[in-house]
């Protein structure tokens, strides 16, 4: 089996709402996002596919959205209530239907990008250098 992965970074801040360390404080992070796709068993080809359209999709689909913004859960009045206040000052908000933690993060974004990448395996999100949560193809 052949993969290639491809790295996308973005901004973004956000807030862990009813957890019990400093993360339940507005903060942000630069994560990196890994895509890893595999070739499919009858493809013989060199290339799974051109990292250059790894990366177009990568940044279309996730860092077009959440770079520079605040990542917030649209079932959580509180952080409702703060997106509303950065909303109305002129400032960008990526809306949520979770807690924007780097397990849910990897979920949705394999979600979305699947969409995109057929032979889609995994997607790790990084939220810091040397932490991450992986989501991987069943």
């Amino acid at each position: 089996m052949l993969t290639v992965t491809k790295s996308i970074k973005f901004d973004a801040a956000h807030i862990l709402t009813n957890h019990q360390g400093l993360c339940k404080n507005l903060h942000g992070h630069t994560y990196r996002v890994e895509v890893g796709v595999m070739q499919p068993p009858d493809d013989t080809s060199d290339m799974v596919i051109d990292f250059k359209d790894l990366k177009r999709i990568g940044e279309d689909v996730i860092a077009s959205r959440f770079d520079h913004a605040f990542m917030y859960d649209s079932t959580s009045p509180g952080e409702s209530e703060i997106a509303a206040v950065v909303e109305k000052n002129g400032m960008r908000t990526a809306a949520l239907p979770f807690r924007s933690t780097a397990e849910n993060l990897a979920r949705h974004f394999f979600s979305l990008l699947s969409a995109h990448l057929p032979g889609l395996m995994f997607v790790r999100v990084w939220e810091t250098p040397d932490s991450c949560a992986e989501y991987t193809k069943e």
